[in-house]
C-alpha cells in the first residue's frame, strides 16, 4: 500500500509511474486526496476541541481550589457540549480514515524507474541467457508422455481424487520431488536463509498484508466455514511473521526460506499450454524471503536473482532472465525478474521463478518497521523469490535429459535421489 503522505507530495509522479503498469490512477488519486483532506480537517477540529476541553478542565480545577464553585460549575456545564462534539468527531474521523484506506488499497505499487513499458509478456526485456538449447534424439516426447512411460506421475488419478491440476506423483517421480525440495532447502540454508515451516492456511489479515487481498481473491482457494485461504506461495505466511513488528537495524537483513505446497485456482487457464505440469492448481515450491534496509534492497534483489540463477546452473538447465514490463508485473511489485527454463520437447520457455522487490508496499500494510537505537521507526523493504517452483523444473529435467537409455539425473541431484537414471 502506498503511503498517503507520498501521494500528497508527489501526486503527478504517482499518476505517471502507475501509467507504466497501464493503470489510470488519476480518478482514484483525486478521490484519495479529497477524502484525506476531509480526514485531516476532521482531525484538526477534534484536536482543537480536545485542547479547549483540556484547558477548561485545568481552569475548572483551579476555580474549585480557589473556592469559586459557581464559576467552576458554569464552566463545567459548557464542557458537556464539547464532549458530545468530540464523540461525533471521533466517529467522523474513524469513517474518514476507513474511506481513505478503502481507496488506498485500490492503487498498485509504483514500478521502479527501470521497469520497461509494455502491456503483454512479449514485451518483457531479456536481460540474461545461459546454456545451450538441448538437441534431443528423434523419438523424444514431452514430459507428460515420459511421466506415463516411466510411471512417474498419474494425472488421471489426480482428476479422479480431486480434479484437473492435482497430479499424483509415484515411485521415482515422488522421490524426484522430495529430492528437489531437500536440495533447494539445503542450498538456501547454506546461503544464510533460516528455514521456516509455516501454516498453509492464512487469515484475511495475512492475505491483506502481502497484497493478495483484495487483489487476488479470485485466484485463491477460500475455506468458507473458517474464513481462511489456502496459500498461493510461502511468501504470504513467512513475510507476515513480521507483521506489526519493529526490527533492529543491526538485525537486517532478515533471511527466511520455506517449503510449502501452494494452491492457485488459476481461473480461466485453458488450452495446450496447461498440459502436464505446465499449470497446476497444487504444486510444491521453496521460497526465499528477505526483509532489508531500503538503501540496500535493490542490491539484495540482484543477489537473489544471482542465487536463483546459480540453482538453475547447478541443475544444468538452460535458462533466461526477464525484467518484467509494467503490464506483466504483479499488483504489489516494484520490480520483478522472471526466470524461464527451456523445455526442449515442447520447444518453449517455462517460467520457474519470480524474484521481486516490493519496497515498502507490503511493509506499510503490515506495519513492518525497523529502527536504529532510539530513532523513529521506518518502513522496511520486503523481497521474495521462488527458489524454486518444482513443476516446470521437473518438466524441463525430464524432457531435456531424455535419451534412448532413459532420463539422466543431474549430478547435483544424485546424492538426493540415490539413482542416476530413470529407466
Amino acid at each position: 500500500m502506498l503511503e498517503i503522505a507520498y501521494i500528497r507530495q508527489n501526486t503527478e509522479e504517482v499518476v505517471k509511474r502507475l501509467a507504466v503498469k497501464n493503470f489510470d490512477a488519476k480518478p482514484v488519486v483525486d478521490e484519495i486526496l479529497a477524502l484525506d483532506e476531509k480526514r485531516r480537517s476532521t482531525q484538526t477540529k477534534l484536536d482543537d476541541i480536545l485542547a479547549q476541553l483540556n484547558k477548561s478542565s485545568k481552569e475548572i480545577g483551579d476555580l474549585y481550589k480557589a473556592g469559586k464553585k459557581q464559576e467552576a460549575d458554569e464552566l463545567k456545564g459548557n464542557t458537556t457540549n464539547w464532549k458530545q462534539e468530540i464523540t461525533n468527531l471521533e466517529g467522523e474521523l474513524k469513517k474518514a480514515e476507513q474511506d481513505v484506506q478503502d481507496k488506498l488499497v485500490l492503487l498498485p505499487n509504483l514500478p521502479n524507474a527501470t521497469v520497461p513499458k509494455g502491456k503483454t509478456p512479449e514485451e518483457n526485456e531479456v536481460v540474461f541467457q545461459h546454456g545451450d538449447v538441448p538437441q534431443l534424439y528423434a523419438d523424444a516426447v514431452p514430459h507428460w508422455e515420459l511421466a506415463k512411460k516411466y510411471d512417474l506421475i498419474d494425472f488421471e488419478i489426480g482428476v479422479k481424487i480431486t480434479g484437473a491440476g492435482f497430479p499424483v506423483y509415484k515411485g521415482r517421480g515422488a522421490k524426484l520431488q522430495r529430492a528437489l525440495i531437500n536440495f533447494f532447502l539445503d542450498k538456501a540454508t547454506e546461503a544464510g536463509y533460516m528455514e521456516i515451516e509455516p501454516p498453509i492456511l492464512v487469515n484475511k489479515d495475512t492475505g491483506f498484508g502481502t497484497g493478495q487481498l483484495p487483489d487476488k481473491e479470485g485466484q485463491m482457494y477460500y475455506v468458507t466455514l473458517d474464513d481462511m485461504y489456502l496459500i498461493p506461495t510461502a511468501e504470504v505466511p513467512i513475510t507476515n511473521i513480521y507483521r506489526d513488528v519493529i526490527l533492529e537495524e543491526d538485525g537486517l537483513p532478515v533471511k527466511n526460506c520455506g517449503y510449502t505446497p501452494c494452491f492457485r485456482r488459476e481461473a480461466g487457464s485453458y488450452g495446450k499450454d496447461v498440459r502436464g505440469l505446465n499449470r497446476l492448481h497444487q504444486f510444491d515450491k521453496v521460497e526465499i524471503v528477505q526483509i532489508q534496509h531500503p538503501d540496500k534492497s535493490y542490491q539484495t534483489l540482484e543477489e537473489m536473482r544471482e542465487y536463483v540463477a546459480g540453482l538453475l546452473k547447478t541443475l544444468e538447465l538452460p535458462f533466461r532472465t526477464l525484467k518484467l514490463c509494467g503490464g506483466d508485473m504483479s499488483f504489489a511489485s516494484a520490480l520483478t525478474y522472471d526466470m524461464e527454463v527451456y523445455s526442449a520437447a515442447q520447444k518453449r520457455w517455462l517460467e520457474v521463478s519470480s524474484v521481486s522487490n516490493f519496497e515498502t508496499f507490503q511493509s506499510n500494510r503490515m506495519k513492518l518497521r525497523f529502527k536504529k537505537g532510539k530513532d523513529k521507526p521506518r518502513l522496511a523493504h520486503t523481497l521474495n523469490g521462488s527458489a524454486l517452483a518444482l513443476p516446470r523444473i521437473v518438466a524441463a529435467l525430464l524432457e531435456n535429459n531424455q535419451s534412448e537409455k532413459g532420463i539422466k539425473i543431474p549430478a547435483a541431484l544424485i546424492p538426493y535421489t540415490g539413482f542416476e537414471y530413470i529407466n
